[in-house]
């Protein structure tokens, strides 16, 4: 993965979005297409129980919860910047007690019970961790999930047109420099990182939009992998 030297700390990533995750929303212009795609192929409306690593304003897990989810699913979702957990909290206080809103210290380990949950969301996060980190959230995910659960993953990938490649060599080439002018983010291959011993690939689609690709994943846990 290209940049890994210049990786953002958690807290240098806490205070960027901290300072403007408030305008995160803008995104939205490609980043909600991929999301769209990928509730279209999570079986969300089976799930009681989700899990959201890096939940953002709440506008992904208002979608799930107000349009695709059971009523009676519950939603933790978590997030290290204290602004977007104070907007993910006013965004989703109308669902009371189905929701909770944390804020993390950075962490990748949760104290939930193994095997709590039905399916695990990162949505343009895995692009901000390192490698090492990418393995831990990923082992950590999995020991969440209960058997078959499913794993639900959007990240900004390399593209295949020649705007979609120009854009991913230009995005790249900004993170190597100074990966604070793109908020951490840099294009990675989620397939990549899912070792067949612990996940099964249900789905994977790239979504551009505007030039920007996003890799979409659905993975099953597989029971063989351990936890």
């Amino acid at each position: 993965m290209s940049g890994e030297s210049r990786m953002l700390t958690h807290q240098q990533a806490k205070a960027f979005y901290d300072r403007l995750g408030s305008k995160q929303d803008l995104q939205a212009f490609y980043e909600v297409p991929a999301t769209n795609n990928l509730i279209a192929h999570a079986a969300f409306e089976a799930a009681q129980s989700v899990f959201e690593f890096g939940c953002g304003t709440g506008a992904f897990a208002e979608r799930l919860l107000s349009r695709h989810l059971p009523p009676q699913a519950r939603y933790l979702a978590v997030d290290s910047s204290s602004t977007m957990v104070a907007l993910a909290r006013t965004r989703l206080a109308r669902f009371g007690e189905r929701v909770a809103v944390r804020q993390t210290d950075g962490s990748l380990q949760f104290d939930e019970v193994s095997g709590s949950f039905e399916r695990f969301v990162s949505n343009y996060v895995l692009d901000l961790l390192s490698a090492s980190d990418m393995a831990q959230l990923l082992a950590e995910a999995h020991r969440l999930l209960v058997a078959a659960g499913r794993l639900c993953l959007v990240s900004l990938t390399h593209g295949s047109t020649p705007l979609a490649r120009l854009v991913t060599r230009t995005w790249t080439r900004i993170h190597t420099l100074e990966p604070r002018l793109v908020g951490g983010c840099r294009p990675v291959e989620l397939c990549d990182c899912l070792p067949d011993t612990r996940w099964h690939i249900d789905y994977a689609q790239v979504i551009t939009r505007f030039g920007i690709p996003s890799e979409v994943v659905v993975a099953s846990k597989q029971s063989g992998g351990g936890s």
